[in-house]
């Protein structure tokens, strides 16, 4: 299936400076670096961005700040999503989306919607965008499971939306779904230490973390994979996974960010309520670099 959303999408961070304000010149190095690590799209202002401790202002200027350094290269997908589906309605409105290529939006967190209450919350954004919409389902942080029922529902019921990043880690699930797309869906793994199985098993690629840091050798395991080659693809899986596991040690980004700080590309710092890796985190991310 040929795919715009194909491939690697990297989630990208948001690089903060000592003092804790955005560090625009560190993000441009991020999104650099990955573009020449073989990405296929960037995602701006998803979890990974740490996006609810970013003001309105940030946001914009992150995104813009994107969009920039990547001078049209590969496509850019933007985080619009929340637990207020007006709220949602009106930022699809009223935000700058140009040059924004599509939209991933998560599953209302918190509120524990049933599966009619998601349908007719994509329902809403889909009824108020055209941009190309990633559905994005993670219970392990909304505590709210999309079925493969509704996924595909919505898949079918709305030509632009095109995908859905299955962040549930449940294969007999993520097989469902991939069984019932239609043509024009993709499926896309959120599990980067499952990705390699799930491409077996005919997800279309993944929406990554581990690709801002190790990306040349994530993203090699992944086209190989998507071309039948799963002896390469299953040896850079290995290589790899002791570190992938090692950057959600502590949550996300907090891990990511440790290893692009000794990469040089970016600090470490996070954002409260998040806090940076432990000493113990570090010098077990550098023994394994």
């Amino acid at each position: 299936m040929s795919h715009k959303f194909r491939g690697t999408g990297v989630a990208l961070v948001t690089p903060f400076t000592a003092d804790g304000q955005v560090d625009f010149d560190a993000l441009k190095r991020v999104v650099n670096h990955t573009i020449e690590g073989g990405v296929n799209f960037l995602v701006a202002l998803g979890t990974t961005a740490e996006t609810p401790t970013l003001s309105k202002d940030e946001k914009a200027q992150v995104l813009a700040t994107i969009i920039e350094a990547n001078n049209g290269r590969v496509p850019v997908v933007c985080g619009v999503g929340g637990n207020n589906t007006a709220e949602v309605v009106r930022q699809l409105k009223e935000n700058n989306l140009e040059g924004v290529d599509g939209i991933l939006t998560v599953v209302p967190y918190y509120n524990k919607p049933t599966q009619e209450g998601m349908y007719q919350h994509f329902k809403a954004i889909a009824e108020t965008t055209d941009k190309d919409i990633i559905l994005y389902n993670v219970p392990g942080r909304t505590v709210a499971n999309m079925l493969p029922t509704t996924t595909l529902r919505l898949a079918n019921e709305f030509k632009h939306i095109v995908a859905v990043k299955e962040a549930s880690g449940n294969m007999a699930q993520c097989m469902e779904i991939i069984n019932g797309a239609p043509e024009h869906f993709a499926v896309l793994s959120g599990d980067d230490d499952l990705v390699m199985p799930q491409i077996a098993c005919g997800m279309q690629g993944v929406i990554s973390v581990a690709a801002n840091c190790f990306t040349k050798d994530f993203t090699d395991m992944v086209n190989s994979a998507l071309e039948g080659d799963f002896a390469t693809s299953r040896s850079l899986h290995y290589k790899l996974l002791v570190g992938i596991r090692l950057l959600f040690a502590e949550g996300n980004p907090a891990g990511v960010k440790c290893v692009l700080e000794q990469m040089e590309l970016c600090g470490c710092g996070v954002r409260l309520p998040l806090v940076k890796a432990s000493k113990e985190l570090h010098n077990n991310i550098k023994n394994y670099l």
